[in-house]
């Protein structure tokens, strides 16, 4: 799965779960100043790509994560690496 899926995929969840209109999502997006995620919905949106993912998430792999373009690059890690 290249980055574009991915951020495609969590558009989708974000504008379909999260009530967030899609034209405002962006890679720069910023998950707490700009969607308004807090630390639960962070739990939900990763409850939420699971599916996607080769193996369960390390939450020290999220702790630096700011930008949906973060997001996505940590994805893409861990598909490519298995």
């Amino acid at each position: 799965m290249d980055k574009q899926a991915i951020f495609d995929t969590l558009k989708k969840v974000l504008s379909e779960k999260f009530d967030l209109k899609a034209d405002t999502i962006t890679p720069e997006s910023r998950l707490n100043e700009d969607l308004k995620l807090d630390s639960i919905d962070a739990v939900d949106l990763i409850v939420e790509l699971k599916s996607m993912l080769p193996r369960n998430i390390n939450p020290a792999e999220f702790k630096k994560v700011r930008t949906l373009q973060d997001v996505v690059d940590v994805i893409h890690a861990m598909i490519a690496n298995g």
